[in-house]
C-alpha cells in the first residue's frame, strides 16, 4: 500500500520544501530584525500581504507575472521599512519590550484596516501564465507557481547571505547586532544601520509576500496567519538564525503537506504547533539558535 503510495508522498513532500521555501523567506525577514535590534515585529505578518497587494496590483494593471514584480515589490518595502525605522521605531529601541509590542500590535491593526478600507473584505486571486503549468522531474509533479516562486526566493536567501557576510554594510548589521553599543563607539551610525535591517526586513515580507500571492489568494485577515506561521518557523529554527529560517520553514512546508494528506487539509497547522510545543519542550532556542544576550 505504502510502495504503491510512493510517487504521491513524495509530490507532497517536494510540494511542501517549495512551499516551505518560500516561509523561510518571510520568516527570513523577522528573525534578522530579532538578530540585529532584539525587537519582535508583530506585524511582520500584515507586511506579508502588503506585498501581496503589491504583487496583485502589478498583476491587475500590469500584467506584470509574480516573479517580475518581485523584486520591485521588495525596493518598495526595503524603502518603507527604512522611512519607519527612521522616523518610527527608532524612537522605542530602548523602550520596555511591552512598549515595543504595543506599538507594532497598534501598527498591524492600522495596516489590516487600510487594506480593509481600500480593497475591501474579499479575496483577490491572482492567475498567471504559470498556475496552469506543471513541472515533471521524473517521477515528480511540481506545480509550477510553487517552483518558481521557490526558485526565486532561494535566489534572495542566497544573495542576502552573500550580502551580510561579504558587504561592508553587512559587516556593520552584524556588528551592530553582537554589540550595538562597541559599534557605536568604534564610529558605526548604528541607527542608519538599524534602518537599513528594518529595510531588509520589510523586502524580504514584501518579497515573499509578492511571490505567495498565487498560491493564497490575498485578503486582509491572512496576516495572522502569516505571523503565526513565521514566529513557528523562527522558534523552530532559532531566533535570529538565518541557517535557521530555511530549515524551520522547510520543515513546516514539509508537515502541513504530510498533514493535508494524511489528517485533513484544514487541520495541517495541527502538525506545525505539534513541532512547536515539541521544540520548546526539548530545546527551547530552537535548532540553530544559541544563547539570548
Amino acid at each position: 500500500m505504502l510502495t504503491s503510495n510512493l510517487p504521491l508522498y513524495a509530490n507532497m513532500v517536494a510540494s511542501g520544501v517549495l512551499i516551505g521555501v518560500i516561509y523561510a523567506l518571510i520568516a527570513l525577514g523577522l528573525t534578522i530584525v530579532f538578530g540585529v535590534m532584539r525587537v519582535v515585529n508583530f506585524a511582520h505578518g500584515e507586511l506579508v500581504v502588503v506585498g501581496m497587494y503589491l504583487g496583485y496590483l502589478m498583476w491587475s494593471a500590469f500584467g506584470l507575472s509574480p516573479i517580475v514584480a518581485m523584486p520591485i515589490s521588495a525596493i518598495i518595502m526595503f524603502c518603507a521599512g527604512y522611512l519607519l525605522q527612521t522616523g518610527l521605531i527608532n524612537r522605542f529601541i530602548r523602550r520596555p519590550h511591552h512598549v515595543q509590542v504595543i506599538l507594532f500590535v497598534g501598527l498591524a491593526l492600522c495596516i489590516t484596516g487600510l487594506h480593509m478600507i481600500i480593497f475591501g473584505p474579499e479575496a483577490r486571486p491572482i492567475s498567471s501564465a504559470a498556475s496552469f503549468e506543471v513541472v515533471e522531474l521524473g517521477f515528480l509533479q511540481l506545480d509550477a507557481v510553487r517552483l518558481y516562486g521557490a526558485l526565486a526566493a532561494l535566489a534572495l536567501i542566497a544573495l542576502l547571505l552573500a550580502f551580510l557576510r561579504y558587504s561592508d554594510t553587512g559587516a556593520s548589521i552584524r556588528a551592530a547586532a553582537d554589540n550595538p553599543i562597541g559599534a557605536a563607539a568604534i564610529g558605526l551610525r548604528v541607527n542608519r544601520v538599524f534602518a537599513i535591517t528594518a529595510g531588509i526586513g520589510l523586502a524580504c515580507a514584501g518579497a515573499a509576500g509578492t511571490l505567495i500571492a498565487p498560491i493564497f489568494d490575498t485578503q486582509p485577515y491572512l496576516a495572522s496567519d502569516m505571523t503565526t506561521m513565521a514566529f513557528v518557523v523562527v522558534i523552530i529554527g532559532g531566533l535570529g538564525s538565518v541557517v535557521g529560517a530555511l530549515v524551520g520553514g522547510v520543515l513546516i512546508g514539509i508537515s502541513e503537506s504530510i498533514a493535508a494528506l494524511v489528517i485533513n487539509p484544514a487541520m495541517k497547522s495541527m502538525i506545525s504547533y505539534g513541532l512547536l510545543i515539541a521544540m520548546l519542550l526539548i530545546r527551547p532556542q530552537g535548532l540553530f539558535g544559541g544563547r539570548q544576550r
